[in-house]
């Protein structure tokens, strides 16, 4: 966990100058896999890993950052309204810059910065570094300018940068989740009209006595940048087919599991499976849905169950090393459901866990995992967490 204290004061010693600071949470997904993009419902829940900055303004049109995680300063113009969209990201300054181009494009009168940027969200693991960091950066942004958005606006403009600027097509479940978590909460996101709930997830609300924990395969293949966009393609290709019979479907979220199934001749057999996961998928979000305001945790963990199957057999976007994860955890005592989380082809696993069952949970999954793969998986036992803020030194 970063020390807020500390940050400050190695910014005051980099830059010489105070500096305000602010957070933004990782996040994991419950279920609700691939579904964002598709206008669809998802159940994320913001996590205690966090991304910090500290920042102070600068008048020159410049910004200059610091990553205390990669020790490594960079230092560009602001990018302004002439920018080359699109792009494969390649550093993590990209996310600091599109959102600053974001922000601009919104109005936001930016005249430059020094940041400091640290973060224990892990990377590359699906729960949302990215997110953090462009939340984080266009909270601070937004708020030394006078003019930070709130809520969902920060949300959109973060979603934007990543679109636009840093050219991954992700749905806004990330950043809505790193604005708008709650602690003790995950969050039901309708991703067409933008409307949530929270549902107790921990605490005596909830009326469980189960903790997450967050499995990270600690492989992430090479492949999933492209896939993942070359998925929401594919998904596109399947609305505009379905849409010459069933005019009224503006996305896959306007289809039930049957009518898809009834059009099933209409799409090419690969297209096919990946609106039926997509599909189905929503139907699950609701059904998890029902059974956490019931705190019926074994029907909970069946979906998880059912969404991993679905996501690995339908969307392909599962890998052998999730794959023995989840089958791991599910022939451990005490795990109500298991499933990848997450972008997929590496990365992580989203566990159910009975609260006493915890540690010997985690001993026996790493033994287990590491004699059947070779490498060491990292847990961590999660808390569902408040979304972006700023911190206010005591």
């Amino acid at each position: 966990m970063t020390d807020p204290r500390q940050l400050h004061d190695d910014f005051r010693h980099r830059f010489g100058t105070p500096s305000r600071l602010f957070r933004a949470p990782g996040r994991v997904n419950l279920i609700g896999e691939h579904t964002d993009y598709n206008g669809g419902f998802v159940m994320p829940a913001a996590i205690q890993f966090q991304t910090t900055v500290a920042i102070a303004p600068r008048s020159d049109g410049r910004l200059r950052a610091f990553s205390v995680n990669f020790d490594e300063e960079c230092c560009v113009e602001l990018p302004g309204a002439a920018v080359e969209r699109g792009r494969a990201a390649v550093h993590w300054m990209d996310y600091v810059r599109g959102v600053a181009w974001a922000l601009q494009a919104r109005g936001v009168p930016l005249a430059g910065a020094d940041l400091m940027i640290a973060g224990d969200v892990p990377l590359g693991a699906g729960l949302s570094s990215s997110a953090a960091l462009e939340v984080a950066s266009g909270l601070a942004l937004g708020t030394i300018a006078g003019a930070a958005p709130a809520g969902l606006a920060l949300a959109e403009v973060c979603q934007r940068a990543e679109n636009e600027y840093v050219g991954m097509r992700c749905g806004i479940m990330d950043q809505f989740a790193a604005v708008h978590g709650r602690a003790g909460h995950a969050l039901l996101l309708d991703c067409r009209s933008l409307e949530h709930r929270l549902l107790p997830l921990q605490g005596p609300a909830a009326g469980t006595n189960a903790q997450l924990v967050i499995c990270n395969s600690m492989v992430r293949h090479s492949l999933a940048g492209s896939e993942y966009n070359l998925r929401r393609a594919q998904c596109e290709q399947g609305v505009a087919a379905l849409r010459r019979a069933l005019p009224a479907v503006a996305s896959l979220r306007d289809l039930s599991a049957a009518t898809l199934q009834a059009q099933e001749q209409a799409l090419e057999p690969l297209v096919f499976r990946r609106c039926r996961h997509v599909v189905t998928e929503n139907e699950r979000v609701l059904a998890a849905a029902a059974a956490l305001a019931a705190a019926d945790l074994a029907a909970f963990g069946r979906l998880m169950g059912e969404s991993h199957q679905s996501l690995r057999d339908d969307y392909e976007v599962s890998c052998d090393e999730l794959d023995q994860l989840v089958r791991i955890a599910r022939s451990i005592d005490g795990v109500y459901g298991a499933r990848m989380t997450g972008g997929g082809f590496g990365g992580c696993t989203v566990n159910l866990v009975r609260s006493e069952c915890v540690g010997r949970f985690r001993d026996e999954l790493r033994t287990r995992y590491e004699r059947a793969t070779g490498h060491r998986a990292e847990t961590y036992v999660c808390e569902a967490a408040d979304g972006a803020a700023e911190i206010t030194l005591q």
